[in-house]
């Protein structure tokens, strides 16, 4: 990997590129901006008409969800900062207040680009494909009318609670990122025209669309839930005059603020916290662009935003319920074909896995290959008589985890079962929180993490009694313990019984559970306090190879780069000689095609049907190379502020096979985003190439090493039969 055209620094200019130099804000990309140039890569590719048609709609969708969590989190941060008169610019040069100029700015025109993409593309798309989603509901027929109003009074009417505002009823509460439909109101009897306001919350409880009759046979009808309340909702006030109606959504600020030190319980500083996000402050109101005045004037004035806040749209709020779309049935044909994750190359379901992990350390790739046998590890490790103790990290486990029910049934074997789990997993915490009383109930020991840190890191231990004495088993992952999200995020894992990692793993639940800070560590890289060191270590020694002339090469796959130091350590590398490719799906501060600083580093973005999410380090080493894999990505959360384990990948096939996954994405051609030096991002150019997307080659490389599995399988259960016996 380490046969790269370099563009050589002179060794004077490297040593005058000191670390302040490197350090220069116009070295540096906003996080923010880089963020939501990123959302802009998953908007292309709803945009993009090579894909079937319901592909694109989830993309949208995810387009939706991604920046109501941006606005929740990192918005809400900037605004606390603004209202702190905080000032401190970043590592780009932007202070606070500016960043949410820009942030404002930029997000009013993806928002733009979201419903000009619904309206021109989508709507009549679908309606070519016999989809028809209502735009308004007077545009329905008498049928169709009569069929809302009885579905209304129906379904609808009996859960809805409309709230009006007056002298004696205050304004309500209303929640975060619900939908609600607002109204002006006025009293015919009084005669006089002073208005009233009013609302009602959209019920979650109900679809969010319903199918109506059909103009013409073999279509089908959408009506969106608020359309269907819009049109009814004179029922709701039958002693006044409804003005107007119209539908909007507010977002909060949902940063939990936890005084850790000061917390004598944590799971009920938490839970507390948790009930303070409903009243946090509004940061963005979504309306419909035609909205009438004085309503829109009364919701700024309650609500307290301004109107860089107010994100006027030309449709429906909410695009998240196009995912809820791409989910009908009868439209097959307008998706991909769902993949099946494949059993996992050279393991053998109907053996013990102890027995396979001895043989040889096993790499794992999801979710091309399946995650059954990082369930199965701890499903037979909580029924094996020789295994002594259980231990393991949770940082987001799906809603009804195997793996959760097996540690609860090792507790209830008499094993020793300690769990981490991560309380203040973001948007995860009341999940966590019923799992980690659910784990104590059984018998385990439960650690909610600890003070002033996330434990990120995604570690399993099995101690195991066997015949040859106690055997420590470990599975080390990039991503969380979640079979459901498996089958979703490309993750990569190792389960190995190596007695140095062993030795580690014992190390860091003692580190966990106790106040047992190792002074060494065999193999593993952990962090908040031997990570950041370690990874200077290795990029400074392929600076110092590129100097003495020797190959120098840097490969590194993960979800985001924005540590300032590890970035000017990275240009420093560069400025020497060191070819530098990076994977990086979505934040990069770095900047690329600075003369003489960052000309030897290339960053693509790869946004597939898979969500990117494996952190992989490959160092050339002079020829001896090392390959990494963890859960940390190159940010200051992840390095300085979180428990994360950085692992080695030794065994020789396994590193040829974690080798492979970047090969393969640095040649990734269809769905690789290459960054330029104007922070923008542009397809490969594929003329004259064959077409290479990284995603499909896994799959296919899966099923035939599946294929390969079965045909060997047969080969063994054969009995051969002399002649002589026949």
């Amino acid at each position: 990997m380490a046969e790269q055209t370099v563009k050589k620094a002179p060794e004077a200019d490297v040593i005058n590129k000191d670390e302040q130099t490197m350090k220069k804000p116009e070295y540096y990309t906003n996080r923010e901006l880089s963020w939501l140039e990123f959302n802009y890569r998953v908007l292309s590719e709803a945009k993009d008409k090579t894909l079937p048609l319901f592909e694109r709609l989830k993309f949208l969708s995810i387009t939706a969800s991604n920046l109501d969590e941006f606005f929740m989190i990192r918005v809400a941060s900037l605004k606390d900062m603004v209202h702190a008169n905080y000032t401190k610019p970043d590592i780009s040069g932007m202070t606070p207040q500016k960043q949410l100029t820009a942030i404002s700015k930029k997000t009013h025109e993806l928002c733009a680009a979201q419903y000009n993409t619904y309206n021109r593309s989508f709507l009549p798309a679908l309606k070519k494909e016999k989809l028809q989603i209502v735009s308004n509901f007077e545009d329905l027929t008498k049928e169709q009318s009569d069929y809302v109003d009885e579905y209304f009074m129906r379904d609808v009417y009996p859960v809805l609670t409309p709230m009006a505002v007056d002298s004696s009823r205050p304004f309500p509460l209303i929640k975060n990122k619900t939908l609600n439909i607002g109204a002006l109101i006025y009293d015919e009897e009084k005669g006089d025209k002073a208005f009233d306001f009013a609302t009602v919350q959209v019920p979650s409880v109900l679809p969010r669309f319903v199918k109506i009759p059909s103009l013409k046979k073999g279509e089908t009808t959408i009506i969106l839930l608020e359309q269907i309340i819009e049109k009814n909702i004179q029922k709701l006030f039958l002693n006044y005059k409804v003005i107007c109606a119209y539908p909007y959504r507010i977002m909060r600020n949902a940063d939990l603020t936890i005084e850790e030190d000061e917390a004598e319980d944590l799971l009920k500083e938490i839970q507390k916290q948790l009930k303070m996000r409903q009243w946090g402050e509004v940061i963005r109101l979504e309306i419909e662009e035609d909205v009438d005045k004085r309503l829109l004037k009364l919701l700024k004035k309650e609500f307290n935003v301004g109107e860089e806040d107010i994100y006027k749209v030309n449709g429906p709020l909410d695009l998240t319920f196009l995912m809820k779309v791409n989910g009908m049935d009868g439209f097959d044909h307008l998706k991909y074909k769902k993949y099946k994750p494949q059993p996992v190359h050279g393991m053998n379901s109907e053996e013990d896995i102890f027995t396979q992990i001895r043989r040889h350390d096993i790499v794992l790739h999801h979710p091309y290959q399946t995650f059954d046998p990082v369930v199965d590890f701890v499903r037979q490790a909580a029924k094996d008589p020789n295994v002594l103790a259980i231990k393991q990290t949770l940082y987001r486990v799906s809603s009804n985890s195997p793996i959760i029910a097996s540690l609860a049934e090792a507790a209830e074997n008499g094993k020793q079962v300690s769990v981490l789990v991560e309380l203040k997993a973001r948007f995860d915490e009341e999940n966590n929180i019923i799992w980690a009383k659910m784990l104590e109930k059984a018998g385990c020991h439960v650690i909610y993490g600890l003070v002033g840190l996330k434990t990120h890191s995604k570690i399993t231990l099995v101690v195991r009694r066997d015949e040859d004495g106690i055997r420590r088993y470990v599975h080390l992952g990039t991503g969380n313990y979640n079979d459901s999200t498996a089958k979703l995020y490309t993750d990569m894992g190792l389960m190995t019984c190596s007695k140095p990692i062993g030795e580690d793993a014992t190390a860091v639940f003692n580190m966990l559970s106790g106040y047992s800070e190792p002074e060494a560590w065999n193999k593993l890289i952990v962090a908040p306090l031997w990570i950041r060191d370690r990874f200077y270590e290795m990029i400074d020694r392929e600076k110092q190879n590129a100097l003495e002339g020797k190959p120098a090469r840097i490969v590194a796959k993960m979800n985001s780069l924005c540590d300032q130091k590890i970035i000017a350590k990275l240009y420093e590398a560069s400025a020497a000689g060191v070819k530098i490719d990076l994977i990086i799906r979505g934040i990069c501060c770095l900047k690329v095609g600075i003369p003489g600083v960052s000309e030897n580093i290339t960053v693509r973005s790869i946004v597939g049907n898979f969500l990117e999410h494996s952190r992989i380090f490959y160092f050339y080493n002079n020829g001896f190379e090392e390959v990494y894999m963890g859960s940390a990505d190159w940010m200051p959360r992840n390095l300085d502020k979180r428990v994360e384990i950085v692992f080695p990948v030794e065994d020789e096939a396994c590193k040829a096979e974690v080798m492979e996954v970047l090969r393969i994405q640095l040649e990734d051609n269809v769905k690789a985003r290459i960054l330029k030096p104007d922070d923008s991002y542009e397809r490969v150019d594929r003329r004259g190439k064959t077409s290479l997307s990284s995603q499909d080659y896994f799959c296919e490389k899966a099923i035939a090493q599946a294929k390969e599995n079965e045909e060997d399988k047969k080969e063994k259960s054969r009995v051969f039969v002399p002649v002589e016996s026949i």
